[in-house]
């Protein structure tokens, strides 16, 4: 696992790339997390198969700050995203988004005409600020991930959110990288969709061309499965939404190897 540093018009993102050299798989985190969630398909055996890319969004990780609190919205995200593509000739990559990964990976769909397929989890498909409150279960969490200031405990309870209920798995990672976050990322974010300056999702995958894939965790608190499967997607893979058992809105962290065997299988059937 190499990680790196690149420049894409002026903005500096840290990205971390596997050993692999199959086909290239992009890999875009949430809300206040950075690209080590990925590090278990970085490390194992996916990785050594496949050519992983794994970029720390602006804000997170160790990629630098935008310059001001307005740049941080979908459009922005998308905006440096494609360039990452384009930087690194991934063009023809598999596309997997994570939250807000999968909404930016959206975004940047109309850029990403070659991209092989998308994969997307823990990320409804919103085509306007009126969707979100059904597209979202209430979970008081939620509220930490549009928060500009953000203490231990508050971070504490938004990780724990993207697990499963009763969960075991340890949150430290997970809380570093919620403090760790630019505190106008969230802010700015808040802002850009509460102004509805995103694109219609629900028409992004009702018209995409390339296979999606839509995995959900039977024990996620953060997404509704109920709004998902409403939600007209004429090229899902195996025709439904995927359902992981066991594991909530962070299948890569909770079951990493089954979570890799099903990128497995999409990678395989895209031929």
């Amino acid at each position: 696992m190499k990680e790196q540093r690149i420049s894409i018009d002026g903005q500096r993102v840290s990205y971390t790339a596997s050993e692999g050299t199959g086909r290239t798989v992009v890999l875009v985190h949430g809300n206040s997390s950075s690209s080590r969630v990925w590090r278990h398909l970085l490390n194992g055996p996916f990785g050594e198969r496949y050519r992983c890319l794994a970029p720390d969004l602006p804000g997170h990780g160790g990629s630098a700050h935008f310059g001001r609190a307005d740049d941080y919205s979908l459009r922005s995200y998308a905006s440096v995203l494609a360039g990452f593509v384009r930087e690194l000739q991934a063009e023809d990559a598999v596309m997997v988004g994570w939250s807000l990964g999968g909404h930016i990976a959206l975004e940047a769909a109309s850029v990403l005409p070659e991209a092989a397929g998308f994969v997307l989890f823990g990320t409804p498909p919103v085509g306007s600020p009126a969707d979100v409150g059904r597209a979202f279960l209430p979970n008081p969490a939620m509220g930490v991930g549009f928060s500009p200031e953000v203490d231990a405990e508050a971070a504490l309870s938004y990780a724990r959110s993207f697990l499963a209920p009763g969960s075991k798995l340890p949150t430290e990672e997970l809380v570093a990288d919620v403090l760790a976050t630019d505190g106008a990322a969230r802010a700015g974010l808040l802002a850009s969709l509460q102004a509805g300056a995103f694109a219609d999702e629900r028409a992004v995958v009702e018209h995409l061309t390339q296979p999606l894939a839509v995995l959900h965790g039977e024990g996620e608190q953060l997404v509704s499965s109920e709004y998902l499967n409403g939600i007209s997607m004429p090229t899902l893979w195996r025709g439904a939404v995927q359902i992981l058992p066991g594991v909530g809105h962070a299948p890569h962290l909770e079951a990493p190897e089954d979570f890799a065997h099903i990128l497995t299988r999409f990678i395989t059937d895209l031929g």
